[in-house]
């Protein structure tokens, strides 16, 4: 018999996949178990901030071989069954696929721009060389999603990354927005971003999809905190409540739920990227996830029907072969909308099949760009054939 012909879905799989409930009384020990053998360039934890973290960070030392162990607090986990809550996603990346170069950016507010880009060109073309003969590559970014720098870290990296395409999400803490953490093989941070550099045996292609229209509601910024990404006013109104009025909502009225349903774009060359509103600040500003400016025009979006439009965004992926599987970082917004209209449990069948794996984040990194209510990730294709 041919061997092709017995060939089943998981011999293409690009990544080995395992997860457990937060509490479990050995979750790395199960996560290694699961995953299966090694060896194993990366191993990516994203983790329930209902986890103790530095003691799993703790436990898994040394657990997965001589991976690199990229691990993260989650606003939500994208797991076997779609959206997730309470779980520890391992994400690991075999040897013999994928070959890595693993990095730690740590005080973010106060880096050497100049330093860290002849650092990555310099770690990107020595991958090159050493991995020449795996021929697709991306990069993969983890950044704290309360360090408010993910707009300056995504600016610094891009002219660094050369044709290698970069996305990544941003850490979360469920929807406390209290703590977040990132850690590298073992070492607990905070105010900083794990970078890595990837070269694969598999075609990949970097994406991001969103489900919005922009309307022909506008409306400036007309006085504001860049640095707090907060909006005092528009159109020379208080922020909150001239934001309120243009939905012909009362000021009340104003929750996560509405600000996910009902989010302010920015137009950037072509195309328009979210500005997502976090919440109302006690003088009735409005603090954004985002980088904000005085004078930024910003327009009011409405939504698309959220299944159908990720039915076939993930669908194109597919228009040439579909991919095995998709690492993805999806916005924390993104999940309280399907929640308000009722379409979880239509997105999480929808993440399911289409074999999605990753968590829900603070923002998103695609390119030079830190955008929001976003599905952004990688899909993976069956590796090449020698």
């Amino acid at each position: 018999m041919d061997g092709s012909a017995t060939r089943s879905a998981e011999d293409d799989q690009a990544l080995r996949v395992a997860q457990v409930h937060w509490n479990d009384a050995d979750p790395i020990g199960k996560l290694t178990r699961k995953l299966g053998p090694g060896p194993f360039e990366l191993v990516c934890l994203f983790v329930s901030p209902r986890a103790d973290f530095h003691a799993l960070n703790g436990a898994a030392k040394g657990a997965f071989g001589r991976a690199d162990v990229f691990a993260c607090t989650t606003a939500g986990e994208i797991g076997a069954t779609g959206y997730e809550e309470g779980q520890i996603i391992a994400i690991g990346f075999p040897s013999t696929l994928f070959s890595v170069d693993a990095l730690v950016i740590d005080g973010l507010d106060a880096i050497n721009d100049r330093e860290v880009i002849d650092r990555l060109m310099q770690r990107r073309l020595r991958l090159s060389m050493e991995a020449s003969d795996m021929t697709h590559e991306f990069a993969f970014l983890l950044v704290d999603g309360l360090s408010l720098q993910e707009e300056n870290i995504a600016s610094v990296l891009a002219p660094a990354m050369g044709p290698m395409p970069l996305f990544g999400g941003s850490t979360g803490d469920g929807t406390n927005f209290d703590t977040t953490w990132l850690s590298y093989n073992g070492q607990v941070r905070q105010n900083a971003a794990l970078l890595a550099l990837v070269r694969s045996r598999c075609p990949v292609q970097v994406f991001s999809v969103d489900h919005f229209e922009p309307t022909d509601i506008r409306m400036v910024v007309t006085r504001a905190a860049p640095d707090h990404r907060t909006v005092l006013e528009i159109n020379a109104e208080p922020a909150a409540t001239e934001y309120a009025r243009l939905l012909g909502k009362d000021l009340a009225q104003l929750d996560t739920g509405t600000f996910a349903a009902h989010p302010l774009v920015v137009r950037l060359g072509h195309s328009h990227h979210v500005r997502s509103i976090r919440k109302v600040g006690e003088d009735g500003s409005l603090l954004f996830f985002s980088a904000i400016n005085e004078g930024m025009v910003l327009t009011l979006a409405e939504t698309q029907d959220m299944a159908h439009h990720l039915e076939n965004a993930l669908q194109n992926l597919g228009r040439d072969g579909a991919p095995t599987q998709i690492l993805g970082c999806d916005c924390l917004l993104r999940r309280l909308e399907a929640e308000q209209f009722q379409q979880t449990r239509a997105l999480s069948q929808i993440l399911s099949r289409h074999r999605v794996t990753g968590f829900n984040t603070y923002g998103e990194q695609h390119g030079a760009l830190h955008v929001n209510q976003t599905l952004t990730g990688v899909a993976f294709y069956p590796p090449d054939q020698d």
